[in-house]
């Protein structure tokens, strides 16, 4: 009786089995998400285009937006179980990313501070879309701006500094309505993220947080961007197809779905960029498979960047200074576990028990 020997390289363990499963599943959601991801390039409408009323809730309520609001939401929940199945990092060949993590919020806090300086320097408030005039104080708004963004770069004592960004929403909100602040609660989120874990007084401002103080950094930094992303997919598609629509005229270039030899309409097109602009806000929600979520997402957000040039690439900074923090901080095996951490009952009853100590200390004192 003879005996078939199966060679060792041969064999497929278990264990091989189990990770050639994972990597398959991370490839099938990164192509899905890919797909949709890659499809509409993302420009900020108010930047380039003419303005238009918004409130258009009737397009939103026609039946595409609100399937592709459905099949987002539905993405995003199969996207955070399939991560919980998943090792950390996802892909381990970004790995020696780990080296920044150290440094994460100093460099968080340059791309936030040279965004603020230049718009100061090309007189706009916040954002591209709302110029310094407009703005209580003009001019000297500007200025403050600027002093924030220069203070941010310094990297000295960001605590404070954070504290001036929140304190430049104020005037953002009396020029432009509650709509503009949420679709700039990015720069909010890296305040909240920089009062959190600021960069130390060390070499390069190097920091090694807690656990608890990264988790709680980062799900701020986290809810500011996805809440910009989600308001931004409403106000200037969802519900305020005009405005797209005269996007779309001015710079045709951006429908690539023309460039694949596919004919739309100007309102399937809208619906799918609210879509993919939708989801992108979810996904930093969950935080789950960071690596995989950036690199996909900044296929759309570099896309218009030979079109709209440096108005572009000033406008996003402060994203791509996000995208940077949620990659390396998921590349790392140290900290990959605190990217998508979402606080549980326990934690939030800790919480309400810690803030109920300083009132019963106060009571007995009385």
């Amino acid at each position: 009786m003879t005996t078939t020997v199966i060679p060792a390289t041969t064999r497929r363990t278990p264990r091989r089995r189990t990770v050639g499963r994972r990597a398959a599943a991370v490839a099938a959601l990164s192509a899905l998400t890919l797909t949709g991801g890659a499809s509409p390039a993302s420009a900020h409408e108010r930047w380039f285009a003419e303005p238009a009323d918004g409130g258009d809730w009737g397009f939103f309520f026609s039946a595409l937006p609100l399937a592709l609001t459905a099949v987002t939401i539905a993405v995003t929940l199969v996207w955070r179980l399939v991560a919980g199945r998943l090792p950390r990092p996802e892909l381990g060949f970004l790995r020696p990313l780990s080296r920044l993590t150290p440094y994460v919020p100093r460099l968080l806090a340059i791309h936030l501070g040279v965004s603020l300086l230049a718009f100061s320097v090309t007189g706009a408030f916040l954002t591209p879309s709302l110029p310094l005039e407009d703005v209580p104080g003009g001019s000297f708004a500007g200025v403050v701006q600027a002093a924030v963004g220069i203070w941010l770069v310094t990297g000295v004592r960001l605590r404070y500094a954070a504290l001036g960004v929140v304190l430049l929403g104020p005037p953002a909100l009396l020029a432009a309505g509650p709509v503009a602040l949420l679709e700039t609660a990015g720069l909010l989120g890296i305040a909240g993220f920089l009062a959190v874990l600021p960069p130390s007084d060390g070499t390069l401002g190097r920091v090694d947080p807690s656990p608890e103080r990264l988790r709680g950094a980062l799900l701020l930094l986290r809810i500011g961007v996805a809440v910009a992303l989600v308001s931004l997919a409403f106000s200037e598609k969802f519900t305020n197809p005009e405005l797209a629509r005269n996007t779309l005229h001015e710079y045709p270039q951006l429908d690539v779905f023309a460039l694949v030899g596919l004919s739309v309409s100007p309102d399937v097109f809208i619906a799918v960029a609210g879509g993919v602009e939708l989801l992108f806000g979810l996904l930093v929600l969950s935080g789950a498979m960071p690596q995989v979520a950036v690199l996909v997402a900044m296929v759309p957000f570099n896309a218009t960047l030979l079109l709209f040039g440096t108005t572009e690439v000033v406008g996003h900074l402060p994203v791509y200074g996000v995208f940077l923090a949620l990659l390396v901080y998921g590349s790392d095996p140290r900290t990959a576990a605190a990217v998508p951490w979402l606080p549980s009952r326990t934690d939030l009853g800790t919480v309400r028990a810690r803030l109920r100590r300083p009132a019963a200390s106060r009571e007995a004192l009385a």
